[in-house]
């Protein structure tokens, strides 16, 4: 039995294929998506309990354009976003403070790149148990 549908939104193959190594030895169901436009897809196709969203992917901001749209759609508001970025590493901006901020940037939680396992899981557990 699944713990939950997760939907991986990252550019990188490497990050993606770690990250779903990790979450379905947890027993998790993964879909995974290059860019927001197959997220898109897939958000309709699978309907996630979670998206796990990177920032730079096709721009440097799709992963906020994303955040935002899906928090503005009535369909596709209550699903959880853990954005996961190395845009601290690339920018020197730290965006976790702005986290859960309707307007700049509406996500759940926000973990930076590289994140440990033990540190993706226990965030995956929390967003799904709200």
């Amino acid at each position: 039995m699944s713990e939950g549908n997760i939907l991986i939104v990252d550019d990188d193959p490497d990050i993606t294929e770690a990250m779903k190594l990790v979450l379905e030895d947890a027993g998790y169901t993964i879909q995974a998506g290059r860019d927001g436009d197959a997220a898109m897809r897939l958000i309709r196709k699978c309907k996630p309990d979670l998206i796990i969203l990177d920032v730079m992917m096709n721009t440097p901001q799709e992963g906020f354009s994303l955040s935002r749209q899906l928090k503005k759609s009535p369909e596709h508001k209550e699903i959880p976003i853990l954005m996961l970025t190395s845009v601290k590493e690339k920018t020197g901006i730290d965006f976790k403070s702005a986290a859960g901020d309707e307007e700049w940037l509406p996500v759940d939680a926000f973990l930076d790149k590289p994140v440990r396992p033990d540190v993706l899981l226990e965030q995956v557990k929390a967003l799904l148990a709200k």
